[in-house]
């Protein structure tokens, strides 16, 4: 609880100072860099990859504005680079299309269209 009280002044700031759909857009992005990273991390651990720390993402809007990209980096315990490259589609829809590979020490892993344990 004391972290969020901590948080919770300058996100309020960042509301003031920007537009309501620029603070969503940036919750959107940040929610799915999350999201990404949090899915291939379970989906490397599953398949016995360890990551040294937590895979870092950046995301790019695409033309048209429903596409978007997104890149994370990292490294495996032992040191070899993690790359999750991806993309959604109609991402301003209910149910965007995603597609997924990570490549471990530039060798694929794995190729989805789902990451984590919500995919069935």
């Amino acid at each position: 609880m004391r972290r969020v009280t901590a948080v919770l002044p300058a996100v309020l700031l960042l509301v003031a100072a920007l537009s309501g759909c620029d603070v969503m857009k940036r919750i959107s992005e940040g929610a799915y860099r999350n999201a990404v990273a949090d899915g291939a991390a379970v989906e490397l651990g599953e398949r016995g990859v360890r990551l040294r720390g937590r895979l870092s993402c950046t995301t790019r809007a695409g033309r048209p504005e429903s596409v978007m990209r997104i890149r994370c980096t990292g490294r495996t315990a032992e040191g070899a680079p993690v790359v999750v490259a991806g993309v959604a589609t109609e991402a301003d829809t209910r149910r965007p299309r995603e597609h997924y590979v990570i490549t471990v020490g530039g060798r694929s892993v794995m190729t989805a269209d789902c990451l984590g344990r919500a995919c069935t």
